[in-house]
């Protein structure tokens, strides 16, 4: 066998030993990164104060947004988030306390966002509860206000944002579904929010394709178990179970729901239309 022949540095031309280029400023970016900018663009996040959608109107307003309306029904967290994106990314950020179940409400904050932040170009629906109840004891009011936030929440904010996006020639809505949209959880009894999320998936699809012919994509991702706040409330035996039940053998972080975030709202999407997106560490896989 012929061993391999080495260069010496004699043998190097100056080019060779040159150091590396710097890493190109954005403008020089290629086309595929320039894909993800949102400069320009105007978000709405519902349920956008805290938690996974803090993480994704974070993650929005990092690639560019010109301003970032943040829906959310409480104002200590709704007012503070929206001062922070503003802070932190120089992006115009503004809080509104609106309840996602009042059809007139959503409308009228929609007209407003549209006149006070000059048009609506992303809408990520993430506003979302979710009960434990044994499908024999749920009370049926409290199915009833899950389903009114979940599902109709998530068709009012799509609803009240078209005739601004169609106005705009198109626009991306991100629906959150969930994983429990796919399969029925383990341990815990959730028979309301799995079928919330069910039914947001298949909602998302069928507004992608009445609305493809206005150029507005709609989407949904599905995260599995994250890491949250919320997980604290969680017994922690539901909690070791869930990792144990997933594949990477862990929880997702919040942060780890913002580059598809950023994916489907930018133009880096651009043929995705009626998609569901999991990011759930293999568990659907199973």
């Amino acid at each position: 066998m012929v061993a391999p022949s080495l260069t010496s540095p004699s043998d190097l031309s100056p080019s060779d030993l040159a150091p590396p280029s710097p890493a190109p400023a954005a403008a020089e970016l290629p086309m595929a990164f320039q894909q993800f900018a949102l400069t320009s663009k105007v978000a709405v996040v519902t349920g956008g104060a805290q938690g996974l959608g803090f993480a994704m109107a974070s993650s929005l307003c990092s690639a560019g947004l010109a301003g970032i309306a943040i829906i959310d029904i409480n104002p200590l967290v709704g007012e503070p988030a929206a001062c922070s994106l503003t802070k932190q990314f120089g992006t115009n950020a503004k809080f509104y306390r609106v309840d996602v179940t009042d059809e007139l409400a959503m409308k009228s904050a929609f007209a407003t966002i549209n006149e006070e932040l000059g048009g609506i170009d992303v809408v990520v629906c993430s506003a979302g509860v979710v009960d434990n109840y044994n499908a024999e004891d749920y009370p049926y009011a409290k199915f009833q206000r899950l389903m009114n936030i979940n599902l109709g929440g998530s068709f009012l904010a799509a609803q009240s944002a078209f005739p601004y996006m169609k106005a705009r020639g198109g626009g991306s809505i991100i629906f959150i579904g969930s994983m429990s949209g796919h399969i029925v959880n383990f341990p815990q009894p959730q028979i309301a929010y799995n079928a919330s999320k069910a039914g947001v998936i298949h909602m998302m699809k069928s507004f992608a394709v009445e609305w493809a012919k206005y150029k507005i994509r709609c989407n949904s991702i599905s995260p599995g178990y994250m890491h949250t706040g919320l997980i604290e409330s969680f017994d922690q035996n539901w909690v070791n179970t869930w990792k144990s039940m997933t594949p990477m053998a862990r929880m997702g972080e919040p942060h780890e729901l913002q580059g598809v975030a950023l994916w489907l709202a930018s133009n880096a999407s651009s043929f995705v239309t009626g998609t569901d997106v999991a990011v759930d560490g293999g568990y659907t896989a199973m």
